[in-house]
Parts: C-alpha cells; structure tokens; sequence
C-alpha cells in the first residue's frame, strides 16, 4: 500500500491517515500502530523540509526502542499495571499506553504536547480497541493527577528535558507512585537512582539508530 502528499493539513488526523501504514512493531506484534515507513514521505524528510512544511519532527511516526521495551515488559509482566492508574508520559505514538491497556490498567492518560501525536494517539487506541484518555498539556511539574504508576519510554535524549523529567517524577515517586523508565542507552539516563528490571535487543533501522539492533533496557525509579 502507498500513500502520497505531505501536504499539512488542518486536520492532523488526515494528515496522519495519509502519511503513514499500519505496522507491528518489531517487539510487539500485538499492536498496530500507525507509523512511517521508506514507502511514505515522511520517512524521507529532514527537519528543515518538516519546518518549512509546518511540521514539528514526527516522533509519534516511529515505535522507538524504549517504548518498545517497556511496552513488551508490561505486556509479560501485566500485574505491574493491572487495575492501576497510569500516566504514560512523552505518549508518542501511544503504544505504551495501549500496551497498558490491554494489560488490564484501569485507566489510562497518555500525554504528549504535540498535537499530531495526540492525533495518533487516539487513532491508534481505536485500532487496537482501547480506551486511552490523551492529553497535549505539558505535564512536567504538575501534581499527581492520580496516577498510580508512570511509564517513560525514551525520553532522556535531551540534558534539560531529561532533567526536568527527572525532578519531577522523583517528587512523584516520593509520593508514592511507581514509576518506569524504557531507554536504550541515551546519554541523559540517569546515573544512579535506577533499578534495572529486564533488557531486550530490539529491532530498529539505520534510518533512525546508529544500528540494526538496541540492547534496551527497563529500569525503575527507587
């Protein structure tokens, strides 16, 4: 199947409907997710032709290899969200928050403050046949919002976005909250303060990694 045009819309739905395919990922073939491939324009477009075009990088195009990870732990080790509140933080494409879903959560908010990926997010709840509530507030600072546990795939590749997640999730572990982090080696993972709980290799492609293969690991906060 080939879509073309990479024409924005004023619809993200549409423009996602158009500029994407259906795939499994690699580590997760209980899911399909809405994502860019080599036989879509997106995949080809660099950041300065997705400015010009109005476009924020497409994140929630890709499975990346953290959310991976962490989403196929929760789906092998469901009692981690089964029946809890979830926060699955920097959503994406939502897969990390379907995974939860379909692991029993008793709800769950995926919050990303790109509106495409709130767009994705919600179409790709629909395919899998979930219930996800989405969110494109920045949640970074905010009180617990009644979350039992939070779920953090591959969001430590910046030094401040890392760092403000840090803070914050840490006053929320504090609290009482459980909270996941799945990274495959990002220079601002935190250095200490982490229990590793499983690793995996996942599949990724050149296009995005420096490599075919990322050992990538789930780590939580203690």
């Amino acid at each position: 199947m080939t879509k073309t045009g990479t024409g924005v819309s004023a619809d993200p739905v549409a423009f996602i409907r158009a500029n994407t395919v259906l795939h499994e990922p690699p580590l997760i073939p209980e899911v399909k997710l809405h994502l860019a491939s080599e036989i879509v324009p997106i995949w080809q477009m660099t950041e300065e032709e997705l400015a010009q075009n109005g476009l924020p990088p497409p994140f929630w195009a890709f499975a990346w290899a953290g959310g991976q990870a962490l989403s196929r732990y929760i789906l092998d080790h469901p009692d981690v969200v089964r029946g809890l509140r979830v926060l699955d933080f920097g959503s994406g494409s939502g897969l990390i928050a379907i995974a939860a879903m379909k692991a029993g959560a008793a709800s769950v908010l995926a919050a990303d403050i790109d509106a495409f990926a709130v767009a994705s997010i919600g179409l790709n709840a629909e395919v899998n046949d979930v219930s996800v509530h989405v969110t494109g507030d920045n949640l970074v600072g905010a009180p617990n919002g009644g979350w039992d546990i939070i779920l953090i795939g591959d969001m430590c590749y910046e030094r401040p976005l890392a760092e403000s997640i840090e803070i914050w999730v840490r006053d929320l572990v504090a609290e009482g909250a459980t909270a996941l982090i799945g990274d495959p080696g990002r220079t601002y993972l935190p250095k200490s303060g982490l229990e590793k709980l499983i690793s995996y290799a996942v599949k990724t492609t050149r296009e995005l990694e420096d490599t075919d293969v990322r050992n990538t690991s789930v780590w939580k906060i203690v």
